[in-house]
């Protein structure tokens, strides 16, 4: 007599997107714990739960390579707006900044930025330490982080705005060392924000040498998305060419009206890196509209010396006045998202001092306040302890075609973890936090058929995997854990809207995260079955 196995769970009679960019194929798929035991006819197996995804697509969970839920894990464990879109591992300390190691000044900005949230004690100064906390919270998605090379900066010179002493730069070195030896998986840069952009590109490539050595990454908010995206670019790859270290470049686009159409040039000019030798991919976002913070306006030398030298700057007259002048002067070569895509463009998503403006335009609220837009940016960071987030209307949607039309460019939210309730819903959001790879699959896959959908699950899954080094991630294949995604493609779609972001997406049924669900028949469940992913 046969004797069939017993899985912990099954889906059945779905179709399958193994990740790889393979066709798809009718497959069950048997879990037992937390891995991934069997593929294929499983009619006569036995098992303790069955999902049926009929006519549904099973898939590997989504995986987030660029985000920013660095503390606000602490406050939303359950990770909703990232499970609800099928987002099962997340990948923080982007652009520049990461949550440790802490001391100096990066110590001292971060009790800044956490000083909104009750209940949130900054109990941690190494990586270490810091993922030995995240573990602690036990997070619904699997957790994976770089080292900022900013927040490096900060904990050795402050905010000075000068190269560093060889001294210095071998701190800094031990401490990425250290961090990498804990468990972060490279080192990250966001060279339009202080004080990652006072590095010069010697130091990033002696940064960049430590983390290769450690089989790590260099992933890059590169210098300029604007006019000077070419040189950007050109940039990040003498970094990956001359430490030997793998290259994202984080969020691709071109910005600025006069800029679009530039990406062209900019996949052309990585395409060719490529076929010399430089391991370099890129990410992106499915919108127009970026989102940062509103001093990005500001020139960064007005940063030196950190946030309260900035304030007394802006209160200061004469030195408010250079500064001012110099934003309506749009110094050629600096990324001003106010002369490059216009103060009607620029929306206020996030304001403590007055919620009320959240929703409003920089130039919207100059005119309410019978000022110009570059003295309400001003005043509004001085208000906020220069804490206001913005969303910048920036991009060509032509230009979002091509960038998604490319298989090595994966996808990233460039957003943190949120909840519709509780602290993190107080202030808007981009709505990419809610719906981005709903959105990618209901508008460009089955609506516009920009894509297949073959190509889009694997730059969802497989080529951020690849790219990082996770083992048993990524894919549909046996032995591999059960982070897996089951979703209607006749249905699924991203409703967060600009003005209305904190909304679920519709159309996903399953999401399992190390075979546990986390999402059951749409809902979210209370499983917290995540992992915090360190490189060996």
């Amino acid at each position: 007599m046969q004797i069939h196995p017993h899985f912990d769970l099954i889906i059945r009679n779905g179709t399958l997107y193994d990740g790889t960019g393979a066709p798809a194929q009718r497959a069950d798929v048997g879990i037992v714990g937390d891995t991934i035991a069997a593929i294929g006819d499983l009619t006569n197996a036995t098992t303790a739960r069955t999902l049926d995804a009929m006519n549904r697509y099973v898939t590997p969970g989504f995986i987030d390579i660029h985000t920013h839920s660095d503390e606000t894990v602490f406050l939303n464990p359950l990770m909703e707006s990232a499970i609800q879109q099928g987002v099962t591992t997340e990948v923080t300390g982007n652009c520049g900044r990461s949550a440790a190691p802490l001391s100096g000044a990066a110590r001292e900005t971060m009790l800044r930025d956490i000083a909104p949230y009750e209940n949130l004690t900054l109990d941690w100064q190494t990586m270490d330490e810091y993922l030995a906390r995240v573990e602690r919270a036990r997070l619904a998605t699997n957790y994976v982080t770089f080292v900022g090379q900013g927040t490096l900066r900060a904990c050795v010179l402050g905010y000075t705005r000068r190269p560093p002493t060889p001294d210095e730069l071998t701190q800094m070195q031990r401490l990425l060392a250290q961090a990498m030896d804990a468990g972060a998986w490279g080192v990250s840069t966001g060279l339009i924000y202080p004080p990652s952009s006072f590095a010069e590109t010697e130091e990033l490539v002696a940064l960049s040498r430590i983390a290769a050595e450690r089989g790590g990454v260099y992933t890059s908010h590169i210098r300029n998305e604007g006019d000077r995206l070419l040189q950007a670019v050109d940039e990040a790859l003498t970094i990956g060419e001359r430490a030997q270290i793998r290259v994202q470049l984080s969020h691709h686009k071109a910005a600025g009206k006069r800029n679009w159409g530039k990406v062209n040039q900019s996949i052309a000019k990585i395409e060719a890196a490529r076929a010399r030798g430089i391991h370099v991919c890129a990410d992106q976002y499915p919108y127009v509209a970026s989102s940062t913070g509103l001093g990005t306006v500001i020139p960064d030398w007005a940063y030196e010396g950190g946030w309260e030298q900035l304030a007394a700057r802006l209160r200061d007259p004469v030195t408010r006045q250079r500064i001012t002048d110099e934003i309506r002067a749009a110094r050629p070569g600096w990324e001003n998202p106010a002369t490059d895509s216009g103060w009607h463009n620029i929306l206020i998503v996030g304001c403590k001092s007055e919620r009320a403006l959240q929703g409003k335009t920089v130039w919207q609220i100059a005119e309410l306040r019978g000022t110009d837009p570059v003295e309400a940016s001003c005043d509004l960071l001085l208000a906020n302890d220069g804490a206001v987030q913005v969303v910048i209307f920036s991009m060509s949607e032509d230009d979002v075609r091509t960038v998604l039309r490319v298989p090595w460019i994966s996808v990233g939210s460039d957003s943190s973890a949120r909840a519709p309730t509780g602290p993190l819903a107080q202030a808007q959001c981009h709505p990419r936090t809610y719906g981005t790879f709903p959105r990618l699959l209901g508008k460009y896959v089955r609506e516009e058929k920009v894509l297949t959908w073959e190509l889009a699950i694997a730059k969802m899954t497989s080529a951020p995997a690849r790219m990082l080094g996770l083992e048993r991630r990524g894919e549909v294949r046996v032995g591999y854990f059960a982070d897996l995604v089951v979703f209607d493609p006749a249905t699924i779609v991203d409703t967060a809207t600009f003005t209305e972001p904190h909304q679920f997406p519709r159309g996903i049924d399953y999401v399992l995260v190390n075979g546990a669900l986390a999402l059951d028949h749409g809902k979210p469940t209370e499983a917290r079955a995540g992992r915090v992913l360190r490189k060996k």
